[in-house]
């Protein structure tokens, strides 16, 4: 499958870093500022592995409506699909799918 970059899931989802990811230091992480602890466990009970987030809850690096790093884009974001069938992902593509609708909803107003 391939992702259309519509961004929604960017919009409503956090992205959790792999421990490989998050100490590469290559993507803005929640809690940056207190610095990367070397303990994955611990930054994963915290949540410190989360991207960090625009103050309208979209992923750090959603601009302009499309993933700025779409070709380096984190390993949770490449398994997700929002066309898949695969059942782990049902609520999330409900979720998406809501979305959607009410912003089609909102433009017809």
């Amino acid at each position: 499958m391939k992702c259309s970059q519509c961004g929604v899931c960017c919009k409503l989802f956090l992205i959790n870093l792999t421990e490989k990811e998050y100490k590469s230091g290559k993507y803005k992480t929640q809690f940056e500022e207190f610095g990367l602890t070397e303990d994955f466990q611990e930054a994963e009970m915290c949540g410190a592995n989360i991207i960090t987030q625009q103050k309208d809850g979209s992923c750090y690096y959603l601009m302009d409506g499309k993933c700025s790093i779409h070709n380096k884009r984190p390993e949770a974001c490449r398994a997700f699909f929002c066309k898949s069938d695969n059942p782990k992902f049902k609520e999330m593509i409900d979720r998406m799918n809501k979305y959607r609708q009410k912003q089609q909803s909102s433009s017809h107003i």
